[in-house]
């Protein structure tokens, strides 16, 4: 059982920047595809962004030139980065593992994701 830890969340003003950081167990760290999601009160959970084990990365149309996703295998930490936050962004923040399978592919669909995170709250205020 792969565990997700997520920190970083925090109250930031409209245009600022925060980093989000997920910690993961296992020695698998590589295979796996690693996501981010977030979720707003009476909204459906959203792609953010995702990375491979090779490091291509795919991000969704609302973040893209802002948000930035890095991993580092080393200490199996997943990383993003996010400047020029909006009060649009504001939701809860979820990291996520796939079974660990090295694809080729980087997966964007929540169902492809079977490791979770507790979340971290991210609100910007205007």
């Amino acid at each position: 059982q792969v565990q997700l830890v997520e920190s970083g969340g925090g109250l930031v003003q409209a245009g600022g920047s925060l980093r989000l950081s997920c910690a993961a167990s296992g020695r698998a760290f590589k295979s796996y595809n690693m996501g981010w999601f977030r979720q707003a009160p009476g909204k459906e959970r959203e792609f953010v962004a995702a990375i491979n084990w090779s490091g291509s990365t795919v991000y969704a149309d609302s973040v893209k030139d802002r948000f930035t996703l890095s991993r580092d295998n080393a200490k199996n930490m997943v990383y993003l980065q996010m400047n020029g936050l909006k009060p649009d962004d504001t939701a809860v923040y979820y990291c996520a593992a796939d079974r660990g399978t090295y694809s080729v592919y980087v997966r964007t669909l929540s169902n492809d994701y079977v490791y979770w995170g507790q979340g971290t709250q991210v609100t910007v205020s205007s």
